[in-house]
């Protein structure tokens, strides 16, 4: 009789009810291989867990220095710059950062030789009234469009973004007439009062914005007693802030820096602009196509840095607002 077959034909207990499986182990011992098997899987899974961290660390740096390469190389030309402005004539085109002769010369003729401080002032003035005339006007627009319902809306905004694909050059000379016969030609007036009416694309943004905003918060308005500009007042431009500084901060940049309008409409420098300015201190200090370097770079750095000092005071508002105004709608 054999060792695994019990009297009467029973097959023994430590025998598989397979043919071939062998025999099967006792649960304690099935139990202790899992555990181990788990033991080396976990360790496994630790094991490989350092290498993905150290993998995403090696990324962290690339990209780390990706963006210092990208700093160092839109920051350079302005460092340039500023150190040119601190440096005389014959050093203005060397290999140095840093100035070999350090000079304010070149600061004192530019003020002496140029109504600078006017030109500052009325570029001032008309940055800042073209500014709050744009971001409130398009602001208006842009709140018409996204909180009214009325037959046409669709079309008119349209019509209004369609307006985006003329070119300023085919309305410059009609604008020209018109602010002639209206006897302003030769002031500030055209530089800032064209943007009473809004700009198509200050509109696009902020209705974009606009319709992100939860609408019961300006019915519960409505329901309280406000009216419609009250509303908007009130409640829907304090809740637009990080689009109307983005709308503010463009707007900002384009009247400082704003050249083709000075060109057409101001003659006499007591009224030009820092760019008209410039313009007309490049055409002075050129003698037989030489020019002043050292004189013009400095004026540069002049007009530059106060859009500087302007973005960094909004730039948290500013990478906000384009940042929201890019998801909602």
């Amino acid at each position: 009789m054999s060792a695994d077959t019990l009297p009467g034909g029973t097959a023994s207990p430590d025998t598989t009810a397979g043919v071939g499986l062998g025999p099967v182990p006792p649960r304690s011992v099935r139990a202790g291989a899992a555990g181990i098997a788990g033991t080396a899987s976990g360790a496994g899974a630790r094991a490989a867990r350092p290498d993905h961290e150290a993998g995403r660390g090696w990324r962290r740096g690339l990209t780390i220095a990706a963006l210092v390469v990208c700093a160092v190389v839109f920051l350079y030309p302005f460092a340039w710059l500023v150190s040119a402005s601190f440096k005389p004539r014959s050093q203005v085109f060397d290999n140095a950062l840093i100035p070999r002769t350090f000079t304010l010369d070149n600061y004192v003729t530019i003020w002496q030789s140029a109504p600078m401080a006017l030109w500052i002032a009325n570029t001032l003035v008309v940055t800042v009234l073209a500014t709050v005339a744009v971001t409130f006007t398009s602001a208006m627009v842009a709140w018409g469009f996204a909180y009214f319902r009325f037959r046409g809306r669709n079309l008119l905004f349209g019509l209004v973004l369609a307006t985006m694909m003329l070119p300023g050059a085919v309305t410059m000379i009609p604008t020209f007439m018109i602010w002639n016969a209206l006897g302003q030609s030769g002031t500030l007036t055209p530089l800032w009062a064209g943007n009473l009416f809004g700009s198509a694309f200050y509109v696009f943004l902020l209705r974009q914005f606009f319709l992100g905003l939860p609408r019961d918060t300006f019915d519960a308005a409505t329901v309280d007693g406000a009216g419609n500009f009250r509303v908007f007042w009130s409640v829907a431009l304090p809740l637009c802030k990080p689009a109307l500084v983005v709308t503010a901060l463009f707007e900002a940049q384009a009247s400082w820096t704003d050249l083709m309008k000075p060109l057409i409409y101001l003659r006499d420098s007591a009224t030009f602009t820092v760019p008209r300015g410039l313009k007309a201190m490049v055409d002075q200090f050129g003698f037989g196509g030489e020019f002043h370097w050292e004189l013009i770079i400095t004026a540069s750095v002049i007009t530059t840095v106060p859009m500087i000092i302007l973005f960094f005071i909004g730039q948290r508002q500013f990478v906000e607002g384009i940042a929201t105004t890019g998801a909602k709608g």
